[in-house]
């Protein structure tokens, strides 16, 4: 608290500096705790400083379809076209999909997985990512080959792609070929590849591994129909295979976590407060270096000074 005697002023840092700092707290002592210390920490919440990554995966996992949207137009708007890296789990509906996209120019790190888009809205908005480079959409039931191919055509910098399914959501269907064809045609430039569990062949998966001459991570676990031997795998040097046939060859150290997804989250009991609205390795990927008890409707909503009410209809639970 102190240095040479004198006390630290916390209170007129910068915006940038305070939102390096307030990064490494929750979203929830974000948006409830530090609008609450003093007028300039609010200020900086409610700007752009705190909004380049915004992680909100686990939280969107049980929340309710109209509150991720408005959660999610509030904080991209707050981002002020900085937005960088988004992680939000189960878009409802494609105007969302489509709102992220028109504040996407800076956007590199996208992962959407279970939403419910479908190819004609990926097909409209995919010319809108154009700097993506690592995109997750597995789990996503409702897109496929045109989809893919309409990210690939438009997404030339996208270096990463996890499409992982889970085999009951795949069940009826007899071959998911013509999206490997579709990633092979139209992402040449991919260095990891996650499948897992869809339903692709051995030769949809070589002509993946012809075209994408820079993959160093191919996940095909549970792709049954994928027969791999040595001597395919070792015309790629640099390649590293998870999947049928080769995991004891290559070993799974390093890679066992590559597709996991974890869908335990408890309902976070905080009141809600809202401002002006004005990878590992997967998640930063670079042209260099690459690395993803109390009831909701017993609400109180709180504001302070500053803030707008219009668009603060959040409806949170009480903090414990």
């Amino acid at each position: 608290m102190e240095e040479d005697g004198e006390f630290r002023c916390w209170d007129e840092l910068i915006p940038d500096a305070l939102g390096l700092i307030f990064n490494n707290l929750s979203l929830q002592e974000i948006l409830t705790v530090i609008p609450r210390v003093c007028k300039s920490w609010q200020r900086a919440v409610s700007g752009p400083y705190c909004w380049q990554d915004i992680d909100i995966e686990q939280w969107s996992q049980q929340c309710r379809p109209e509150t991720l949207d408005r959660m999610l137009q509030m904080l991209i708007t707050r981002s002020s076209g900085s937005l960088r890296k988004l992680c939000v789990t189960g878009l409802p509906n494609g105007q969302s999909f489509s709102f992220i996209a028109d504040n996407a120019k800076s956007l590199r790190t996208l992962r959407l997985p279970r939403s419910e888009i479908n190819d004609s809205v990926v097909e409209q908005v995919a010319g809108r990512l154009s700097s993506v480079t690592f995109l997750d959409v597995s789990y996503c039931r409702n897109i496929g080959a045109p989809a893919l191919e309409a990210i690939g055509k438009h997404c030339k910098l996208l270096m990463g792609l996890r499409r992982t399914m889970h085999p009951l959501e795949v069940v009826g269907k007899l071959s998911q070929d013509d999206e490997a064809l579709a990633i092979a045609t139209t992402m040449p430039k991919l260095k990891q590849l996650e499948v897992a569990y869809l339903l692709i062949s051995t030769e949809g998966v070589v002509k993946i591994l012809e075209n994408c001459p820079a993959l160093e991570l191919l996940d095909v676990r549970g792709c049954w129909n994928v027969k791999l031997d040595e001597n395919i795998v070792k015309k790629f040097s640099r390649l590293k295979v998870v999947g049928p046939l080769v995991v004891d060859y290559f070993g799974m150290k390093g890679w066992d976590d590559c597709s996991n997804y974890s869908g335990s989250s408890g309902y976070l009991a905080w009141d809600f407060v809202a401002g002006d609205v004005g990878i590992d390795y997967d998640d930063e990927i670079s042209d260099v270096d690459w690395e993803d008890d109390q009831s909701i409707e017993d609400v109180e909503m709180r504001f302070y000074d500053g803030f707008d009410l219009e668009n603060a209809a959040f409806d949170w639970p009480l903090s414990p």
